[in-house]
Parts: structure tokens; sequence; C-alpha cells
């Protein structure tokens, strides 16, 4: 999941340079005469044309995309057969700006292709197209096949049907049962024309002028008004994503709990950014929700409040200090420890061999100050160059924030990049050999990946040990739209063991003095019902406090509208028993089109 628009942007140019390669091409296409749309798109994911040509093909012109690398228009068929797995629409390719307007009536003489978004390793569903087509306008000004709605009755609960395991799990040779399986419904009005109505957004608006709506209101509802993903079987089958072929200045500012009001209406697409998408050629009207980014409440005197909060690849070059420090100071009511994540080196993503981040960490504590909250003291180890992965150049690590009026830091000489740190016991209690320090860095599961940062900490004489996270992306994974279910999450591999070697740490605190406190937390870049964080909780030397909210609050982060749990802050045994502490998700980022972070911060209070 990139975390600046530069990735995502690469991405298009990439689709669209390497469109072709992705094309399934028969070498020797067979030629058919006058098929109708429903016979090109056939009951399954795959057309049984698919490298023949096709001629005439008759349509009606639904909706033009003239603009970036997928030009083309869609054609639709007014004449649909009996069979509801048979769309009735298809996109044709024409890689130039269309010389056809919405209303004419066409016939299409071209290749039956199949591209797959993202190319065929990324595991997606193929979209048919007709490419290197040949078109004639009939007539124009012809009425526009009425749009198929989409609603909460018309998709089914089930979400996709396992995939044929002679196949090796891919879902493309299956008779499409759109009655049954949310993304086979979907697929049946791939290039349709369809509608959605008074749809309730459960993804923000991006940079990308697109958002995400779900027709299912009432299903895993959040707290604001998003859709939480709670479990693999939970994927959230009414999400749909929305672009517009209007121009980008009219797409709206949209965030969670917002409502698209009136009709949405186009056709539906499919791309590797989000799976199938209506591109609407008319836009609901924009009625705000009215939420308003939360502020968690102050610590008391005797509770030690700490956080994690990944601010996106923050350096000396942006202009988010002082947004940051305002959350932190407002929102977060300045805890006395912050686990940072994504902090650049000082330039950022210039790849010159700098690794010290002393002027990002100096900027955002004096920022803090401006801000009204406490002077804060930083401690963090420098990694080296370009080994801990992220963008390259940016050398992102952890770092502590803490309140010296409030919390002190013990402070161990000998902590560096390949240094590891360990437990001793002194005075029949744990402590860290170096402080701060990196847990096993030299570990295979740490190739290219953040090493977790441990640190202690005295709070009213009461040592807690923190270790500050952020374990490998899920970058790589296939899609929930794949066409192989289920899909695999291969990412995961890193992670496990990654979440095993934390484990194994706190194990060896937990066992050099059984009532520790520690706080384990950052960025998992997992859910809180995955493995991941089952191996990192172990056999209960850790727990994920998350898992102490209502499941409609459990998220820090949003994907493709769905509200789910990235963020986390684990405790031990000795924390969880006393059973006084309170956990909250700070909801200031993840669900607002002007977000400064993609991620929500958590906040953990106990008295230790």
């Amino acid at each position: 999941m990139p975390s600046k628009p530069s990735a995502r942007l690469a991405a298009l140019t990439v689709a669209a340079v390497c469109s072709a390669a992705s094309t399934v091409v028969i070498a020797s296409p067979a030629h058919a005469e006058a098929v109708r749309i429903h016979d090109i798109q056939g009951s399954t994911r795959t057309s049984p044309y698919a490298g023949q040509q096709v001629t005439d093909v008759a349509g009606i012109v639904t909706g033009v995309r003239g603009y970036g690398s997928s030009r083309g228009f869609w054609i639709q068929d007014p004449a649909a057969d009996a069979d509801p797995a048979t769309s009735e629409g298809v996109f044709v390719f024409t890689s130039s700006a269309p010389k056809v307007t919405v209303g004419d009536s066409v016939t299409v003489s071209g290749t039956v292709s199949e591209y797959v978004p993202g190319g065929t390793t990324s595991g997606n569903q193929a979209l048919t197209e007709i490419t290197r087509p040949t078109v004639t306008v009939v007539s124009s000004g012809n009425p526009v096949p009425s749009a198929t709605v989409i609603e909460a009755r018309s998709v089914p609960n089930a979400y996709t049907p396992a995939g044929d395991a002679a196949a090796n799990g891919s879902v493309n040779g299956l008779t499409l049962r759109p009655q049954k399986y949310a993304l086979d419904y979907y697929e049946s009005l791939e290039g349709m024309n369809v509608r959605v109505a008074d749809t309730r957004v459960v993804g923000a608006t991006d940079p990308y002028t697109e958002l995400w709506v779900t027709v299912k209101p009432r299903e895993n509802t959040s707290g604001h008004g998003g859709a939480v993903y709670g479990s693999y079987g939970a994927q959230n089958t009414g999400r749909l994503q929305i672009q517009s072929l209007g121009a980008v200045a009219d797409f709206p500012d949209a965030n969670v709990g917002d409502v698209l009001a009136g009709t949405t209406t186009g056709p539906l697409d499919y791309n590797q950014f989000g799976g199938y998408t209506l591109v609407a050629s008319e836009l609901g009207t924009l009625k705000q929700g009215g939420m308003e980014r939360e502020t968690t409440r102050k610590q008391r005197r005797g509770e030690l409040a700490v956080a994690t909060y990944n601010v996106e690849n923050l350096d000396p070059s942006d202009a988010t200090f002082a947004a940051h420090a305002a959350a932190i100071v407002n929102n977060l009511q300045s805890p006395d420890i912050v686990s940072l994540e994504e902090i650049q080196d000082n330039n950022g993503a210039t790849n010159d061999g700098t690794v010290a981040a002393d002027l990002t960490l100096a900027g955002l504590t004096d920022a803090i100050v401006a801000a009204g909250g406490p002077a804060y003291e930083w401690r963090s180890v420098d990694p080296v160059d370009n080994a801990d992965g992220g963008e390259p150049g940016g050398n992102i690590r952890q770092a502590f924030l803490f309140n010296p009026e409030r919390v002190s830091f013990t402070d161990r000489a000998g902590g560096d990049a390949t240094t590891a740190v360990g437990v001793e016991k002194v005075r029949g209690k744990a402590a860290l050999t170096v402080s701060p320090g990196r847990i096993d860095p030299a570990n295979t599961a740490w190739t290219n990946s953040r090493k977790p940062l441990a640190g202690e900490f005295v709070f009213r004489g009461e040592t807690v040990f923190v270790i500050a996270n952020h374990f490998n992306s899920k970058g790589g994974d296939q899609a929930l739209t794949s066409q192989y279910q289920p899909p695999a999450r291969s990412s995961e591999t890193q992670r496990h063991l990654q979440a095993t070697a934390v484990n194994a740490f706190v194990k060896q605190v937990l066992d050099t003095q059984k009532n520790a406190d520690v706080v384990t937390l950052g960025d998992i870049n997992d859910f809180e019902f995955s493995d991941t964080v089952e191996l990192l909780e172990g056999r209960g030397e850790l727990w994920s406090a998350v898992k102490s909210l209502p499941r409609s609050e459990r998220y820090s982060y949003v994907y493709q509208g769905n509200s789910q749990t990235l963020d986390q802050i684990l405790i031990s045994p000795s924390i969880r028993r006393d059973c006084d502490f309170e956990y909250d998700s700070v909801h200031i980022n993840a669900e607002f089109h002007d977000q400064i972070s993609d991620h929500d911060p958590q906040v953990l209070r106990f008295r230790p």
C-alpha cells in the first residue's frame, strides 16, 4: 500500500505502458460474424471470443473516456438476452480520444481481448475489451439503455465462490452465479450502465478523485458510518468504488459518513486499484455527514499515556509539522510516550547516504512546543542506509517521544543499527542491555524492513518497557477482487517471522521478570484477527488491546472502503490483568479527505 502519491502515479503509468503485455491473445484468431455483446461477455469471467476478430458488434454508446491511459468508450446492447450471467455491455479500447458521443448507435469490429489491470502477475481479474476497433456510427441521439440499479437487495451476502483447484484457485472459468455471489453479480454487469442511489461514503475522496460508497448501509457499520473489516469472511459486499467521467474540479471532497444523495450513474468498469468501479456520467450530490475529528481524554495524574502514530514519511521538507503537532497536543492530549513510525532522515527521499533524522525530530518537537505542548525529548537509532525498506533514500525508522516532566528514559549506551538489545536481571528485575536498542537486527525477518526499537522508561518509580514496531507492508498481496479465491497474502510470510521474533524478545523480558509491564505497539500492518497478531500475542505474553473496543470502533486505516485495524498496542499480562487500562483509536485521519497521514493514532492509558 503506497504511502505517497508518486507510487500510485507510477503504477498508473506502468499500467498504461504494459497494457498490451497484459492482454490475452490467441496466436491464430478465428473469425466470427455479427456476434452480440452478451455472446462476447459469455457466462464466465473470460470471453469465449478472447483473441478472435468480431465484426459489426452493435450497441449504444453509454460512456466516453477521452482522458488518461485507458481511452475508449462503452457500448451496450439494448436488447438483453435472458441469461443474468451475461453482461450486455463492453468497453471498446481506442487508445486515443474516441470520436463517438453518448447516445450514438454504433457497430464495432475488432479483436476481443482480456486485459488484466496491473499485469497477469497481479492476480487481478481480466476486463473484457474490444481492441484495435473499427467504429461505424449508425445514428446519433438514441436513448441510452436504462441503468441497472445496484442496491442492497440485489447484491448477495456471499462474496465469492472458492476458486477452481484444478486452475490454481482461479474463478475465471467458473460459471457466474450472480444471485449467489457478490463478485459474480458485479462481473455479470461489467461494462453495463448501472446506477446507485443515496449511497453512504465508506472511503474518503483520495488524491486520484476516487471515493468508495456502500449500497448496504447496515453492513458491518462503524461508529462513523464506515464499513468495518472484521474478518477474512467479512469483505463487505456492498462496497463500490466511484470515479467520474466529468471534470476533476467537479468531484466532491467527501469524508466517510457523507452521502452521495440522489443517483450516481455510469458504466461499471474494473481496475487494479479497487476492482469494480462505477465510472459516473451522472454523480450524486454530496450531503455532508458532519463528522469531526476525535479528541481523546487527558490522562490522569497516575495514568501513563502511551501512543502510536504513523506520520507518513515525515521529513524536514514536509508542510505537515504544525498539523501533526496540533494532533498530538490537542487530539491526543499530549501522551507521555509517543511511538512514531515513518520518520525519514534529514533530507527525505534524497538518496545520498544520509541516515540521521535529528532535524526531522527537532522539527516535530519544536512544532509541538509551538502548539502549546510539552518539550518532548526523543530517542531513536539510525538505520543502515537503505536497509529498512520504505521510500528509497528516506530511511524511515521508529522513534520515541517522551515528556520528561512526566516520564524518564533509561539511557544505556551501545545501541546502534546492528547491535541487538538483550535482557538481563538487575536487582531481581528485568533490564535492557542497551536503551534504546534494536531487536535482533541481523535476523532475516527484518530484511529490507524496519527493525523494532526497544526502550526502557520509568513512570512514578515503575519501569515500563516499550517496543516500537513497523512491520512489513502488505505490498504484493492479491486483492480481494482477485481471480484467485481466496486471494494469496504472500506478504504475511515475513510478518509472521517478525511477530515471532518480537514475541520471543517479550518472552525474554517476562521470563526475567514475570510481572514486567511491556507495551508493544506500532504499525503492525496486519489485522487484530490475523495470524500475525496471533503469533505476536503468543501464549499470552501479549494481547492486542484494540480488542477491548466494540467491533464498530476497531479500525485505524481505511483501504478500498474497508475500515480496518493496522495500528495496534499490545500489552503484557500485568497490564491486562489489572483491568485498569483504557484504549482509544483516535479517528483523525483515515476517514477524511484532507488527511495529514493515512493512519489514525492509538492511545493506551494505564496505571503501572
